[in-house]
């Protein structure tokens, strides 16, 4: 089977709910959250994957056994589209360790740019790779629950998987 560059995904049903994994060529391009806010464009999508596809069958493991409390991290090509701020902000996303936190300030003054805050916010709200580029793991100044796409008892539920310590 040769594999296509062209924009992909598939439907996958987990204890959190239904989520879409979006793919082009080698690389994951998405995890969104059925009805979450920014949800992907259709061209971004592309057609339903039928059958075996290598990529996201081993999303679709990793994703759900994460889920399960059976596995730690990922371990996947990824390749979101987004502005080179976005770049940033998503790749400290990934280094946050698994039950911890951050505030949208800290990853401000991480860019060396501590006010930016709101923009950090921004990008992090935009991040395509749910759960897998762990925004959920970004708190407000005061330890609050803000901002996630996929809602609040989401976040939580990803929290608590992790063994974050919460407020």
């Amino acid at each position: 089977m040769t594999p296509t560059t062209a924009p992909r995904h598939r439907w996958v049903t987990t204890p959190l709910g239904d989520y879409v994994l979006a793919a082009e060529g080698e690389a994951l391009t998405g995890v969104w959250r059925r009805d979450q806010s920014h949800p992907p464009r259709p061209e971004r999508l592309g057609e339903a994957a039928g059958g075996t596809d290598p990529l996201l069958d081993t999303a679709e493991r990793q994703l759900l056994a994460y889920l399960a409390g059976e596995r730690e991290d990922f371990d996947l090509p990824l390749a979101p589209h987004g502005t080179d701020f976005q770049q940033e902000v998503w790749r400290l996303l990934r280094a946050i360790p698994r039950g911890e936190t951050t505030t949208y300030g800290g990853i401000a003054r991480e860019l060396g740019r501590p006010r930016a805050s709101q923009a950090v916010g921004a990008a992090v709200g935009r991040n395509p790779l749910s759960i897998v580029v762990p925004c959920h793991r970004v708190l407000a100044a005061d330890g609050a629950m803000t901002g996630y796409a996929g809602g609040i008892e989401t976040k939580q539920a990803l929290l608590l998987l992790e063994g974050a310590a919460l407020a």
